[in-house]
């Protein structure tokens, strides 16, 4: 196994040693969560790593499952005792390829970072979080994504409070990720807003954050509604997704594999 330390740019992120130089990126994160919901650690990877990664996801594309689903932001299916335009009953449309974690190579930049212990410390300083664990989902733990021309993410909200997701490829156009930052609480879920959100009616709501290659995002995404815009262009935009929990041994549920893998266990070494 690869060792992350010789690809994470330790002189923008000094993040191995404890001091007050971590102690600084620890706190600019925690604060930019509190209060944007996101923290962005642009340059977290060499460009040079980044573009290996790239190249192993184009690689294996062939081996990816294409997530082509409708369900409502919800992560649901319409419910139509609603109105047809109500966001409980309004359908968007999901289409992205995904490597699962049994598929990554055992040698991979991106598979040596999710399973460094320096990347969980910081990550639960970060979240303050503690003890935070790794998935035990053997699809899911680590995902890569690559989304073609046409591809997209709809509207959704997140099932868990936390998303990890490194940047390796930019599309040529769109692929932009799109949030409307805390639109809902404990008390209200914000129909109204939700609806203008999913009608393209609501600039004034939604934040607009570029992907950019080798950057590394902490975004809360249970009461923020976000998306990923369609990508248009030959370049492919490729993503890579960390899963953690709080929870020991923490896994997915079937239906969510199948509709993100097409399949329930992991492959064989043979396969």
């Amino acid at each position: 196994m690869r060792d992350p330390r010789s690809f994470v740019d330790l002189d923008r992120y000094p993040i191995v040693d404890p001091g007050e130089a971590r102690t600084r990126v620890v706190e600019a994160a925690r604060a930019s969560l509190r209060e944007r919901g996101v923290a962005i650690f642009p340059g977290f990877i060499r460009p040079d790593v980044v573009a290996e990664i790239a190249a192993e996801v184009v690689a294996l594309e062939g081996r990816t499952h294409l997530e082509d689903v409708w369900g409502t932001p919800y992560l649901e299916l319409p419910d139509e005792s609603f109105p047809d335009a109500h966001p409980r009953h309004t359908a968007v449309h999901s289409r992205t390829g995904v490597l699962a974690y049994d598929l990554v190579p055992a040698d991979s930049p991106a598979r040596a970072l999710y399973e460094w212990d320096g990347l969980l410390d910081l990550l639960a300083d970060v979240l303050e979080r503690r003890p935070l664990y790794r998935m035990a989902d053997p699809l899911g733990a680590l995902n890569l994504t690559i989304m073609r021309d046409g591809h997209v993410q709809g509207w959704h909200y997140d099932s868990t409070d936390f998303v990890v997701s490194l940047s390796v490829a930019s599309s040529e156009r769109g692929g932009e990720f799109e949030c409307a930052r805390d639109i809902r609480d404990d008390q209200n879920e914000h129909y109204d807003e939700v609806a203008r959100v999913l009608a393209g009616t609501a600039d004034d709501l939604v934040e607009v954050y570029p992907m950019t290659p080798g950057t590394m995002m902490v975004f809360a995404g249970r009461r923020s509604l976000h998306r990923v815009a369609p990508v248009r262009g030959n370049a492919p935009r490729i993503v890579a997704l960390f899963g953690y929990d709080t929870t020991p041994g923490a896994n997915s549920s079937d239906l969510l594999k199948l509709v993100r893998y097409g399949r329930t266990e992991p492959l064989g070494a043979d396969a």
